[in-house]
């Protein structure tokens, strides 16, 4: 029996690390569900802003896909999976590069909200790419494929700058330089100066 005296958050055995889960999951395959449990609506939504939620179902399914199919060779001393299904995500997504390309000059030739209230800096809020005003699509669609992963990795997916890199298999110093140059595109899009994402 437990003592009442003790707080609840000592009480309940913490969570194991997502090192941990992908390392008993190669023992024990039905264990990386609970890596798609923590992960998958984030994914989805990163590939939703990315690709349209049409294709997002399907890029976020082959993540945790491949993700599964990798475990075996996950960086253990890695605790967080974050950044590694991040960059499969982003992988995936450029496969369908030309999708992505498609639905932002779609959106930038849409007469929808053309208000550019900061937006190079709150490309995170838009979580749909149908949210997208007109011309931060344009932008988007602009910027080369290695500034839009980059700036999509840490705008949309929350991650910082070391983890985009490990996401995107580049150095961080790439990873700064990829978001100035994009940061300056989107303000010459835009026609103002943006913050900083």
């Amino acid at each position: 029996m437990h003592d009442p005296s003790t707080p609840r958050s000592t009480r309940v055995a913490a969570e194991p690390d997502d090192a941990s889960v992908i390392a008993n999951s190669c023992r024990d395959p039905e264990c990386f569900s609970v890596i798609f449990d923590r992960y998958f609506t984030a994914i989805h939504r990163y590939a939703a802003a990315r690709l349209g939620p049409a294709a997002a179902d399907d890029v976020a399914a082959e993540t945790f896909l491949a993700g599964f199919d990798q475990r075996e060779r996950y960086d253990v001393s890695r605790p967080e999976a974050k950044a590694w299904l991040y960059g499969i995500a982003t992988n995936l997504i450029g496969r369908h590069r030309r999708d992505e390309l498609r639905l932002y000059r779609a959106l930038g030739r849409s007469a929808g909200r053309d208000d550019v209230e900061g937006h190079a800096d709150r490309v995170a809020d838009r979580v749909a790419a149908e949210q997208l005003s007109p011309r931060l699509a344009r932008g988007l669609k602009s910027l080369s494929r290695g500034d839009r992963d980059a700036l999509m990795l840490v705008a949309c997916a929350d991650l910082s700058y070391a983890e985009a890199a490990f996401a995107l298999g580049v150095p961080i110093g790439t990873v700064s330089s990829r978001l100035n140059r994009a940061r300056a595109k989107l303000r010459r899009t835009l026609g103002h100066a943006a913050k900083e994402v």
